[in-house]
């Protein structure tokens, strides 16, 4: 966990409530990420709730994805599953009596009332509204009904929806990201906080949650910005039924995350999945890096720090609430500087799923420690995601390189194969405890040719490796070893001349 620092306030409390439908995505995790580092710089709480009211699309598999997910990027939470705390269950289907309870109360205390319109009916009076110029939101038919009215309904079959009764006045607030933000009555109608099978809706349970758990600080996507201030009305009728602590959060709403074509990221870019980042072997700190930029930065002229460094430069304040766009090289290319700066055997650790099936081609017998042990440090400053690490090692693993056909044309142009039996020659007779000595064994077959070094080493490298990109070759044919590189140099002397 990362401490806090200056700051510091205990009080605060923050809460991340993901729904589990479908794989997590980039954008929840930027707002997971921000409210993590908002907890830590204060030494507050970070409250994990599951929003899983919606059974049709809920499922189990989620929720173990969204914890393992929080696991993997290392935002720990202090209160929620797993965990516990003073506020359980963190599950919103665990807590239906609660929200039942609360919506008798409102109910009771004339801040929601039930309305019996079907939707033909609504629908019917908001295109009515909209061709005249007016505000399309619900038109408070049911605000009034009598007995009598409500007894007709029933009569003929109808059910009803809960409805909470927004307040005829202007609600101003201050956004911690935005500034000050005013929405005019006429612009925020009554909303149905439970559907006519009883069943809570969003616009309700969130807020009682967070006044159940006393969350000071609402740091969420600003999608959710015109829900705001139905949900400050609702935090003033709970506190005058008694639900909660009586204080409302602040609000902060995190810029928008754009793909392509100036298009809000959304679940169905392929781009957004988080399991694609963990599957091509992006390092939590790295990804997290990336996201923390797209609406926030630590300094103009810096895009690499740690996580701590985050949380002790983290302010709400400091979010730009223009939209921020997801540029995939910059994120590859910041996840490539945190894999050079970490410790060797770090690296090697982080490479180790990839070196086994179903990412290795090469049998298990096949792999050898202490080869990759030594090639190690030389791939770690190549990669840019960590499932690279396969391709670039296989030649020390597979009794044949890869047979890369793009690659061979490209590097075995006429005149090839007298290079390659110079080359063979001379490294033959190399001292092979010397990178250097391969290297210049190398330059002085090509200087035979009237080649330079890099034109040399290209069919050298395919013959060795099958492919014509990869890891610094003469570090590659030390490690390799006399032997095996002098038959594959064979090899690929009998196949060009077949």
């Amino acid at each position: 966990m990362a401490s806090a620092t200056k700051g510091t306030d205990p009080s605060v409390r923050v809460r991340f409530c993901p729904s589990p439908t479908g794989n997590p995505h980039v954008g929840l995790v930027r707002t997971a990420l921000f409210n993590w580092a908002f907890a830590r710089h204060h030494g507050g709480t970070l409250v994990l709730r599951i929003e899983d009211t919606d059974a049709a699309r809920d499922s189990e598999e989620s929720y173990e994805q969204l914890l393992d997910a929080m696991r993997w990027l290392g935002l720990d939470w202090d209160e929620g599953p797993e965990v516990g705390g003073p506020h359980e269950p963190y599950r919103q289907s665990r807590r239906m009596e609660v929200y039942a309870d609360v919506a008798r109360r409102l109910q009771e205390a004339g801040h929601a009332y039930e309305c019996y319109c079907t939707a033909e009916e609504l629908e019917e009076r908001r295109e009515a509204a909209r061709k005249a110029g007016k505000p399309s939101g619900y038109d408070g038919k049911c605000r009034t009904l009598t007995a009598e009215q409500i007894e007709a309904y029933r009569a003929e079959g109808r059910s009803a929806i809960v409805r909470f009764r927004m307040p005829d006045r202007p609600i101003t607030f201050t956004d911690l990201v935005r500034g000050e933000i005013t929405y005019q009555p006429e612009n925020v109608s009554d909303y149905g906080i439970v559907r006519a099978n009883g069943a809570p809706l969003y616009t309700l349970v969130n807020p009682v949650d967070d006044a159940l758990m006393e969350i000071t600080h609402v740091l969420r996507g600003e999608d959710l910005l015109s829900s705001t201030p139905r949900q400050i009305a609702l935090y003033a009728a709970l506190a005058e039924i008694g639900v909660g602590n009586g204080s409302t959060p602040s609000f902060g709403h995190l810029p928008y995350v754009m793909g392509e074509g100036n298009k809000k990221l959304s679940k169905r870019d392929p781009q957004s999945s988080l399991n694609l980042y963990r599957e091509r072997g992006f390092l939590p700190e790295g990804l997290l890096n990336y996201l923390s930029l797209l609406g926030w930065s630590i300094s103009e002229d810096r895009d690499i720090f740690s996580l701590q460094e985050m949380v002790d430069a983290f302010e709400i304040g400091d979010v730009n609430a223009n939209p921020a766009r997801f540029d995939l090289k910059k994120c590859e290319a910041i996840n490539a500087t945190h894999l050079r700066q970490m410790e060797v055997k770090d690296f090697i650790a982080a490479c180790e799923p990839w070196l086994r099936a179903p990412y290795a081609p090469w049998a298990p017998e096949a792999f050898d420690r202490a080869a990759f042990d030594a090639i190690a440090p030389h791939a770690q400053t190549r990669l840019t995601v960590l499932s690279e690490i396969t391709d670039n090692v296989d030649f020390l693993f597979l009794d044949e390189p890869v047979a890369d056909e793009a690659s061979w044309n490209k590097a075995m142009k006429p005149g090839a194969d007298a290079l390659l039996r110079t080359a063979r020659a001379k490294l033959a007779e190399a001292d092979w405890s010397s990178a250097e000595a391969l290297k210049e064994a190398v330059l002085a077959a090509g200087e035979e040719h009237g080649l330079k070094l890099g034109k040399a080493q290209a069919p050298v490298r395919v013959a060795v490796t099958g492919r014509t990109v990869g890891l610094p070759l003469f570090e590659s044919l030390e490690v390799l070893g006399r032997e095996r590189t002098l038959a594959r140099v064979d090899a690929a002397l009998a196949k060009l001349a077949g």
